[in-house]
């Protein structure tokens, strides 16, 4: 066992290694540069056509509306990455590992944008008559049959890696939080969330997409009022935050009380790394989701998915990041969720930590509903709605599982398969990224 696990730490190295990060924003921005800056110059459209698709419209053109697709994207993204992984990243790579989570989310546009162009023109439907998409589809009908063993890869690797990064990850830090703040035993914690994940789990995209649809936009809303007031504390640091994040994005960040300094390269890969982690751009799971949306334009669907990205990353991302900084408690030597929590603690003492820890109960129980709904198609995809209702029963027992074991080891395993996964859709991205182009240019030719 222990030296698998040598193994799977030399490979998640390898796999989430500058070479990784260099070929995830350089596809991101050899995207934005093809599509000429549409995802930027088109932003405003995206969220108007994000308002009006909360109509489900036509069903015999998705499974549930634009909008319910975009929050089970959002569920799915929304995470501990918001929370921990923006601390993680500021804790190693200082300050400026916040202007890189910035630049891969502002490249990373492009990238979802096109991921769910392809998932949507190149989806099916399934025996049951529910549309079905995403990067294995859009291998195995834009590639061709020569290239089937690419779509084989990353449903292989997305079946696999939702029981560890969508689900067993999550519910492990759920019950951590709940165990340290609320002081209640792990094995209820899991039971609980076992239980309530199987009510809506069972109930396939149509309810997972209806809960998504009434949750994350109040948890995403909230969360920011909460960052929002603890900024109002800090408002005279604000300024002198902005200047910390822009100047070590290009210097080295010295040691200083608890932070043991980092250079311009750690806070360049933390920061790209942990931006990836957080909403997903590259990884291709945006597609799985918004291709079960009602909609007559892959286009018109690449339009409202890719805000995903700029309210995960450039909004709550960027709330965490201001918080932790603007508190000055960034140089303290905590790190992770903690170093979040002692940030809003210090702003509102008393309750900021309770916020933090509910907040991010909510945040861990939606991404296991979105990567429930990504890791069954990728099943589907491998061996048909057979495989439909064991994948269900297993999900929900891996959420009880994942709240009583420590998960060191599942952990490291999850994160190598989901950078194994960004490598086939990066691929088919490339390769594919005529047709995004030429969709979306007769999209706005025809406009």
């Amino acid at each position: 066992m222990d030296l698998i696990q040598q193994y799977v730490g030399w490979l998640n190295g390898l796999v989430w290694g500058v070479p990784m990060l260099i070929l995830i924003l350089g596809t991101g921005l050899f995207l934005m540069i093809a599509l000429k800056g549409m995802p930027l110059l088109r932003l405003l459209l995206g969220f108007r056509l994000m308002w009006g698709g909360r109509v489900k419209g036509d069903a015999s053109t998705g499974d549930v509306s634009p909008f319910q697709a975009l929050m089970t994207c959002l569920s799915a993204t929304v995470g501990t990455g918001n929370i921990a992984g923006v601390a993680t990243a500021i804790f190693l790579g200082g300050p400026g590992a916040l202007f890189w989570m910035w630049c891969t989310a502002l490249v990373g546009m492009a990238t979802k944008y096109s991921e769910i162009v392809l998932a949507v023109h190149y989806r099916e439907k399934d025996e049951k008559g529910e549309y079905c998409g995403g990067p294995m589809y859009a291998i195995k009908n834009g590639l061709g049959k020569s290239w089937a063993w690419l779509g084989f890869l990353f449903a292989t690797f997305g079946g696999l890696a939702g029981f560890g990064i969508g689900n067993m990850v999550q519910s492990n830090s759920m019950a951590e939080v709940i165990e340290s703040s609320f002081h209640i035993e792990r094995w209820i914690t899991g039971l609980v969330a076992a239980v309530i994940v199987a009510l809506v789990v069972l109930g396939g995209i149509k309810r997972i997409a209806k809960v998504s649809a009434s949750l994350v936009p109040v948890m995403c809303i909230g969360y920011v009022v909460i960052s929002m007031a603890v900024l109002i504390v800090y408002s005279d640091r604000i300024p002198d935050a902005f200047l910390l994040i822009l100047t070590h994005a290009f210097t080295p960040a010295a040691a200083t009380g608890g932070f043991a300094g980092a250079a311009v390269l750690m806070a360049m890969q933390y920061g790209v790394a942990r931006g990836i982690f957080s909403n997903e751009a590259g990884l291709g799971t945006a597609g799985i989701a918004q291709a079960a949306g009602t909609t007559n334009n892959s286009v018109r669907s690449g339009l409202i998915g890719m805000i995903g990205t700029f309210i995960d990353t450039i909004i709550i991302c960027t709330m965490t990041g201001l918080v932790i900084i603007c508190s000055g408690v960034w140089t303290s030597g905590a790190k992770g969720a903690s170093l979040s929590t002692v940030a809003f603690e210090s702003a509102m003492p008393g309750i900021g930590g309770y916020l933090v820890s509910v907040a991010l109960i909510i945040f861990t129980f939606t991404t296991i509903l979105g990567w429930g709904y990504y890791s069954e198609r990728c099943w589907i995809y491998l061996a048909g709605r057979k495989t439909v209702l064991p994948f269900r029963m297993f999900w929900v027992a891996a959420v009880f599982g994942g709240a009583v074991f420590q998960l060191d080891f599942v952990w490291l395993l999850a994160d190598t398969l989901n950078a194994l996964m960004a490598l086939p859709n990066l691929i088919s991205l490339l390769l594919l990224s005529p047709v995004v182009i030429k969709l979306t240019k007769d999209y706005f030719d025809n406009k």
